[in-house]
């Protein structure tokens, strides 16, 4: 597993070969079995395939045209309702101050990672895209206003071998006890 780790790199020019929908359902599959607090599993995940629907998110993820040469996004979303029960009418964005929103976007942050790495795994490459508003982007995929998109997920098989960036020493992040 630390091999993949160390091989994975976020991925921002793709082949032009589409994936297999098992491949997909596997690497949600990934998604599935990852931790949560309490057991919530607040994720979901839309799989987008349409020319149209991602232009579209790459116009609201600030106009990076290199999303479109992936074959897949897919949407990672989370969901409040895992954490409050009752009848809420909640409108969650990026200024939420509910404790629960973060536990959320925690959870689903892990199945996220989940997917990266078994991505690589497969021999497909992944890019985490995270620059968009909800305002903006919950409207192309019908998503309610009490649902959460943390991540979009290009996947594809890449075309680039991107070097590995710079990392802090261990010492540099490593306390014991306290700071």
């Amino acid at each position: 597993m630390m091999e993949q780790i160390k091989m994975r790199r976020s991925i921002r020019k793709y082949l032009d070969k589409s994936i297999k929908d098992a491949t997909i359902i596997q690497l949600i599959e990934s998604a599935r079995l990852a931790p949560s607090g309490s057991n919530t599993q607040p994720w979901h995940f839309i799989i987008v395939k349409s020319e149209s629907a991602k232009q579209k998110l790459a116009e609201v993820s600030h106009d990076q045209k290199w999303m479109l040469s992936a074959p897949v996004f897919i949407v990672c979303v989370a969901d409040i309702c895992s954490r409050i029960n009752g009848d809420i009418h909640l409108t969650l964005d990026e200024n939420s101050p509910q404790e629960e929103v973060k536990q959320i976007i925690r959870d689903t942050s892990i199945a996220i990672e989940h997917i990266l790495l078994e991505a690589s795994n497969l021999d497909l490459g992944t890019c985490w895209v995270a620059w968009f508003t909800q305002k903006e982007i919950r409207p192309i995929l019908n998503i309610p206003s009490d649902k959460y998109v943390v991540g979009v997920i290009t996947v594809g098989y890449t075309d680039e071998k991107p070097t590995p960036r710079p990392r802090k020493e261990l010492e540099e992040i490593i306390h014991y006890e306290n700071w």
